[in-house]
């Protein structure tokens, strides 16, 4: 198999990485209501609906926001206000979904901590949309720099690179089941899980960040690592908390 991997159907290319993108959002949202079902939600149906509104409204915002900072020198034209719209990242998705979510609840006075319900569709919906993106090879913005290393790979344009979407999805199967014996062994507070997972993800792509080649710099991180900076300022408190406990 070749990458990029452009099936043909009836004459014409498919986009793998667009219909993984729907069945990771198709996936995941059934996920989360068997989930749902086999445990007792704490909040109302109306809030819930009220929470995935907020969510889906902040991720839409923050997915293209960051999506357009990853390289906001770009010049402005037709063509390029198109591909500033169509562009999107999950972690602007994610940062801006949890936005979202506090701000719903904000307006509807829901008190109750709503993220742990979300860690692992999440996790499965991410699963899902890498693998599209390591199928699409070079023409996903989610390849890495060039390397001599074993783990060089030829992503369709002849030079050997890091795999980075191969290294997430293999980070994101040890995290789902981490996190799943965390949440069976470890006694935590409603709406830790998120934070935790949270905390992993945006870890993990702050140092992933340093092997793909990003063309936009501020103090030498990229937009995506100040992100994750500002995820982990985010929740300073929790982290505190945390060391304070197992201090």
């Amino acid at each position: 198999m070749e990458i990029p991997f452009e099936p043909l159907v009836l004459g014409f290319k498919i986009n793998i990485h667009l219909i993984l993108e729907y069945l990771a959002f198709f996936l995941a949202f059934r996920y989360y209501l068997y989930l749902r079902k086999r445990k007792t939600d704490s909040i109302t149906a109306s809030n819930r609906l009220s929470i995935i509104l907020g969510a889906a409204l902040g991720a839409l915002i923050g997915s293209r926001v960051i999506g357009l900072l990853e390289n906001p020198t770009i010049k402005f034209s037709l063509e390029n206000f198109i591909q500033i719209l169509n562009t999107k990242t999950i972690m602007g998705g994610l940062f801006g979904g949890l936005l979202g979510v506090e701000l719903a609840k904000n307006i509807i006075g829901e008190k109750q901590s709503s993220g742990d319900l979300f860690v692992f569709p999440i996790i499965l919906g991410i699963f899902i949309g890498r693998i599209g993106c390591f199928l699409s090879g070079v023409n996903e913005f989610t390849y890495g720099k060039e390397t001599t290393s074993a783990f060089g790979m030829d992503l369709g344009d002849g030079l050997m690179r890091h795999p980075t979407s191969l290294y997430e999805l293999i980070f994101l199967i040890i995290l789902f089941f981490v996190l799943k014996k965390i949440q069976k062994k470890v006694l935590l507070k409603n709406g830790d899980l998120f934070k935790i997972f949270m905390l992993s993800y945006f870890g993990f792509r702050f140092f992933i960040e340093f092997l793909k080649p990003n063309v936009f710099y501020v103090f030498g991180l990229s937009s995506i690592q100040i992100l994750c900076v500002i995820c982990w300022l985010y929740y300073s408190k929790f982290i505190i908390q945390k060391l304070k406990n197992a201090y």
